[in-house]
């Protein structure tokens, strides 16, 4: 029985394309990058900024870093709240506490701004837990996912993850908890699942 639900954010509860891709823009054009197509920019929508900027951009990790700092510096003061709650994330959420199902989000993005956007947009107050990823990039998806799951107070097998890429997946997978994929992100598509 499931007495837990964890959410990834970007893709999941929140459309947060705009403002991360204007960030990755951002972060490319300082380090003297030629530019990426939109299908790229894309790419860089739930994944840790340092290995999108690896993959796609070719860095090393100590430049990836420093490009992670330059797009988070400009996320955070200019296009945080460039972001959409996806539309019946509260009606779900509000049938999920109608039947004291426990809440939580385990998101790659970085806590601290995890947390403001969920405050900023009303869905923190749904949540019993909410964890990110750290500055440096250590925690792996399933960490994030299993200190949610001990401050929920549940076992494994009583949660689920809900997310839209492979990375949900995989971690839900690692973590030893049920995966849930969504089509309105920007990981899975309806023809894919």
């Amino acid at each position: 029985m499931i007495k837990g639900v964890l959410f990834d954010l970007d893709g999941t509860l929140l459309d947060t394309s705009e403002g991360i891709q204007e960030s990755v823009k951002y972060a490319i054009h300082a380090l003297k990058r030629p530019m990426l197509s939109k299908h790229e920019l894309l790419q860089f929508v739930g994944p840790p900024i340092q290995n999108s900027l690896i993959t796609f951009l070719g860095l090393n990790p100590e430049d990836a870093q420093l490009g992670a700092t330059i797009f988070r510096n400009y996320y955070k003061e200019k296009a945080l709240y460039k972001a959409n709650v996806y539309e019946g994330i509260f009606g779900m959420l509000d049938y999920l506490k109608q039947k004291y199902i426990k809440i939580g989000v385990a998101t790659y993005k970085r806590e601290d701004y995890a947390k403001t956007l969920l405050t900023h947009f009303g869905i923190s107050p749904y949540c019993n837990v909410i964890h990110g990823a750290d500055n440096d990039n250590k925690l792996r998806k399933a960490d994030i996912v299993a200190m949610c799951c001990r401050e929920l107070g549940c076992e494994h097998s009583q949660i689920a993850l809900v997310g839209d890429t492979v990375h949900d997946a995989e971690g839900a997978y690692k973590a030893g908890v049920r995966f849930i994929a969504v089509t309105w992100g920007f990981g899975y598509k309806k023809e894919n699942v």
